[in-house]
């Protein structure tokens, strides 16, 4: 008995040691990919090709085609074992030229507003469209007013983010269904077209666009639907108070063509030890038409390309095949990553973990995960090594909506959480811009990817019986 308690002592200072050396040697090689990253890093002249030489690349147009042959390119640069393009049809609307309102307070008394279309919005009549406006806080508020007084005339929903609440995502959340379904919940009650408050806290002159739906209606009963500025929503806001006679005039000319082929670019370092168990890494390559896309996803994009870079400048050969994928359509449709999912079953691949960044190329503070306890405790046991990086956030509450497709009850899913406070900012708007990028905080973003990344591929995820300590 004496013997057994002496080398379970010995045991566990044996595995005090090697729990330290371990931790000792990992944050030398998390050390090794920030300096590499922001000494020598390539993710923001990526991004400033992609934003400035190429551009908006709204999922079927020539500028998104143009950033999948830009990218293969580069990663084949990189001497990646494998890149490939994985074809997938996604939807081509086309916004055509630039939409035009006024606010008409009497005959021949107005003033231009700023609206842009929301994504997959029909175009007004060839005249435009007029009428007076009826001001909401939400899809909740339509039953209110019934169809009496909603038939003919536009809807204004202005319920705004909530400024209070600190995750600017939740706000963001709180208020995205009016967007996404007002027009297909305004039809109902006879309105002619909608007007949406932008998504944003800020106070300015940027439309924010972004996907909306119709559900199953007939495309001969779709109602128009856009985005007002803020600065404007407040404006209309203030006249409807003192006169509900004021009238708005839209002019859309969007158009919904049929499905385009496009694809996923896919680079993969193939791994040493498990080559059939995979890491994806990954963001969106599409945007929307407005702006440049540089934060939503471009800074994703070069940040997932940059951690197999990283890997292959400090010489690290992974166990595991870590993949890089750059999504197609995550804007309006999701095809890329439903089709990347699709293509996962098919051949039965063993995914372990997928990380995208979609937030934005801020400052980051942690990561978000979606996955069980035993994981998640494991995950946990790593975040002292970040915390030298100001890297202290780790939560249980989503990932990323290309890499949901995955989910399955045993892939651990991420996302890369940056700063959120001036996102959106610059969402789905003309503000969305790469002089709003900061090279530092960009590369501190794909730092923090390849780090964790490392660690997951190091040490793979125990089951709950391997986590148990020894007992007596």
């Amino acid at each position: 008995m004496r013997k057994m308690f002496f080398l379970f002592i010995l045991l566990l200072s044996f595995k005090g040691f090697s729990q330290d050396t371990s931790s000792a040697e990992d944050s030398l090689e998390i050390r090794k990919i920030y300096d590499m990253a922001l000494l020598n890093g390539q993710a923001y002249d990526w991004l400033e090709h992609l934003s400035l030489k190429i551009g908006p690349r709204l999922s079927g147009s020539v500028n998104a085609q143009r950033a999948v042959e830009y990218t293969k390119k580069e990663l084949e640069e990189l001497g990646l074992e494998k890149v490939w393009l994985q074809p997938v049809m996604v939807p081509k609307w086309i916004r055509g030229t630039k939409e035009y309102a006024f606010i008409e307070t009497a005959p021949g008394t107005s003033r231009n507003v700023n609206i842009a279309a929301l994504g997959g919005s029909v175009s007004t009549p060839a005249m435009g469209t007029k009428a007076e406006v009826i001001e909401v806080q939400g899809i909740e508020d339509l039953e209110k007013y019934g169809e009496e007084q909603i038939k003919g005339k536009i809807i204004f929903f202005n319920r705004p983010m909530r400024a209070d609440l600190i995750n600017t995502f939740a706000a963001y959340g709180g208020c995205v269904d009016q967007r996404y379904k007002g027009a297909a919940e305004a039809v109902k009650y006879g309105a002619v077209g909608v007007i949406v408050r932008s998504l944003t806290h800020r106070l300015d002159d940027f439309p924010h666009t972004g996907s909306m739906t119709y559900e199953d209606l007939p495309v001969e009963k779709r109602i128009p639907s856009a985005a007002i500025c803020t600065n404007d929503a407040e404006y209309l806001s203030s006249l409807l108070k003192l006169d509900k006679s004021v009238k708005l005039y839209m002019k859309i000319n969007s158009e919904q063509l049929a499905d385009v082929q496009s694809y996923n670019v896919i680079g993969e370092i193939t791994g040493s030890e498990f080559p059939d168990e995979y890491i994806v890494v990954g963001g969106h390559l599409d945007s929307w038409d407005l702006g440049d896309g540089s934060h939503d996803d471009g800074a994703g994009v070069v940040q997932s390309m940059e951690v197999l870079r990283l890997f292959k400048e400090i010489n690290y050969k992974p166990k595991r095949s870590i993949r890089v994928v750059l999504f197609m359509n995550e804007e309006n449709g999701l095809r890329g990553g439903n089709k990347y999912a699709e293509e996962v079953k098919r051949k039965k691949e063993n995914h372990i973990f997928a990380l995208e960044s979609d937030a934005g190329g801020f400052t980051p503070r942690g990561f978000s995960f979606d996955t069980g306890d035993a994981q998640f405790n494991q995950i946990e046991s790593w975040k002292k090594l970040f915390e030298p990086y100001l890297i202290h956030q780790f939560h249980r509450n989503g990932s990323g909506a290309d890499i949901i497709p995955l989910k399955n009850g045993s892939v651990v899913l991420a996302g890369l959480r940056p700063d959120s406070q001036r996102y959106f900012d610059h969402h789905h708007s003309d503000n969305d811009t790469f002089e709003a990028i900061n090279k530092r905080e960009l590369e501190l973003g794909a730092a923090t990817m390849a780090s964790l990344i490392y660690l997951v591929d190091k040490y793979g995820f125990k089951t709950i019986s391997t986590q148990q300590e020894p007992k007596m």
